[in-house]
């Protein structure tokens, strides 16, 4: 129920006078509520209506509620437990920059929240840090930036999910334009002659209702079930990550996020609070040694990957292991679309996401409201029930956002096809990336750059900031040595292709590049689809591809 409008239970019987009675509840009078509170209250009416309480939804709610919008906002949400998940754990720089834009920044206190200085990239045994870049020039110093030298370093944040979806919540709920609703939104309330969205049909413990607003915002996560009303293409998933709490974990580089890369999939260590480590296992489909027959996912975890960990993080992987509390999420791609319905945008991971390894999913999110608090500003929107001109903004918004969620998406695709490569030509570059991060320096600057997504877009949108292209070069030359001792040409030919992968997608993406500052875009772009990311499918035949795919 909303959290602002229960009506106070019927007075008890009179009490013992040895007992305390509590005290009585505050009785909010009508005349006391503004006119939109009311609407809210007692017609369900508001400017706009989110399902969904999450990290997105949420963080809009809030936004659209506090001035300059000061819209009225019904907030719906299934279950307003604290959840309990084993990704949206990590945020990036970006996003904690995102998070301070939009005055948000104290959901990461109180929360043990644990700072994150980079990556450490453990590679057969063999380690290497990469740090956050630091700031460019002009861009502001934030509370997260910390002195090094003549730069400022950027940090992330890692947290338990549960405990950051709690404190957003908990602003929500203290705005007087909010109303937190629990109730299960059981389908979306058409109007039968125009076919505009007008709200939404729930169901609660009062029974069913019905919530209207100018615009209706969807944004019911990776498991949405209105995605395949509104979108027609399909989510697409070929791994799952398996995930343990480590107690009182050992890691080789405490505050930093750790990549593990070996003859598996890749496996990441990322501590979530003070003494809590999360462990996530990618598993892809069809994997015989986590096959029910060979014992399962948890025998596999225990006989392949235990082995391959360092050293000091496997009595607590073991522990974990032991206790038994093994839980999995899909890891999932699917490009975005545009809003094309009126009267309702699907947002979140509802409408786009990319692989969890890069961590990326929540700085998309956070930096999506950013652009929405601008382009649906009472100044350029005044009014929301307006669906042509708001259809028009969401148009602007699928453009503009690809300036960093293109990165996002791209590069969490291509270093996942990477890292958890079992292609002898792909695991060619996979060291020739390890290699060209062990030179440090801009070496390790470019590509954490991306890999960080850390909000320097000036940095990753400069053309000489290209690290694909040279983690490419790079791992071309170590090969040609191949030619003097081996004469298997094809061989040869084969890692060069495959090397100018990166090349390919970071040269698309920086011709592109003039979409990302106006709004508008070359006739006959298109979203980004699943026959793009073919580029780094690891089943490609690079000879089939060609030198230029």
């Amino acid at each position: 129920m909303s959290h602002i409008h229960d009506t106070p239970p019927p007075s008890s019987p009179s009490l013992p006078t040895s007992i305390s009675s509590p005290p009585s509840p505050t009785i909010i009078k009508p005349t006391e509520l503004s006119p939109k509170t009311l609407r809210r209250m007692l017609h369900h009416e508001s400017d706009v209506l989110i399902v969904g309480a999450g990290i997105l939804g949420t963080a809009l709610a809030i936004t659209l509620a506090r001035p300059p919008h000061s819209r009225s906002v019904t907030l719906l949400e299934k279950s307003l437990k604290e959840p309990d998940r084993i990704v949206g754990e990590l945020l990036q720089p970006g996003g904690v920059s995102a998070l301070k834009d939009l005055g948000l920044e104290e959901c990461l206190e109180g929360i043990d929240s644990v700072r994150v200085k980079g990556y450490e990239v453990i590679y057969y045994g063999q380690g290497v840090e990469i740090g956050y870049p630091g700031n460019t020039v002009g861009s502001q110093r934030s509370e997260g930036d910390v002195a090094g030298g003549k730069n400022l370093r950027r940090e992330g944040r890692s947290f338990h999910h549960g405990r950051f979806i709690r404190r957003l919540r908990e602003l929500a709920t203290k705005e007087q334009n909010v109303s937190v609703v629990e109730s299960t939104v059981t389908e979306v309330v058409k109007c039968e002659h125009t076919g505009h969205i007008l709200g939404v049909q729930c169901l609660n413990s009062c029974g069913k209702n019905v919530y209207f607003g100018q615009l209706t915002v969807l944004a019911d996560g990776y498991a949405s079930k209105f995605r395949k009303q509104y979108i027609s293409r399909s989510v697409v998933s070929k791994s799952r990550f398996w995930g343990l709490e480590l107690i009182d974990a050992v890691l080789p580089k405490p505050l930093h996020g750790h990549v593990l890369l070996g003859d598996g999939a890749p496996v990441l260590l990322y501590q979530i609070g003070s003494r809590e480590t999360r462990a996530l296992v990618d598993v892809p489909e069809g994997l015989d040694t986590a096959s029910t027959k060979n014992g399962g996912v948890k025998r596999h975890l225990r006989e392949v990957v235990l082995p391959s960990l360092p050293k000091c993080v496997k009595p607590s992987f073991e522990r974990a292991l032991d206790e038994g509390k093994l839980r999995s999420m899909p890891n999932s791609f699917l490009p975005p679309s545009v809003n094309r319905f009126p009267g309702m945008v699907m947002l979140g991971d509802a409408m786009n996401m990319r692989h969890p390894l890069t961590g990326g999913g929540m700085t998309v999110a956070f930096n999506d409201v950013v652009l929405l608090k601008e382009l649906l500003s009472p100044e350029v929107v005044p009014d929301l029930g307006n669906t042509k001109l708001v259809l028009k903004q969401m148009e602007k918004f699928h453009w503009r956002r690809k300036g960093l969620t293109s990165v996002i998406n791209i590069l969490a695709q291509a270093l996942y096809s990477l890292f958890a490569a079992n292609d002898p030509q792909l695991k060619a570059l996979q060291l020739g990336c390890f290699r060209y991060f062990q030179c440090g320096g801009q070496c390790v600057d470019g590509p954490v750059g991306l890999l960080a997504v850390a909000g320097l877009m000036m940095y990753i949108l400069h053309p000489t900031s290209d690290s694909g292209t040279a983690i490419a070069l790079y791992t071309i030359l170590s090969f040609l040595a191949l030619l003097s001792t081996n004469r298997n040409w094809l061989t040869t030919y084969r890692i060069v292709v495959v090397c100018s992968i990166p090349c390919q997608v970071l040269l698309r993406h920086s011709r592109s590049k003039n979409i990302f500052h106006d709004g508008s875009h070359p006739a006959g772009a298109e979203a980004e689809t699943p026959k793009k990311m073919t580029l780094v499918r690891v089943n490609e035949n690079p000879r089939q591809m060609g030198p230029f795919g």
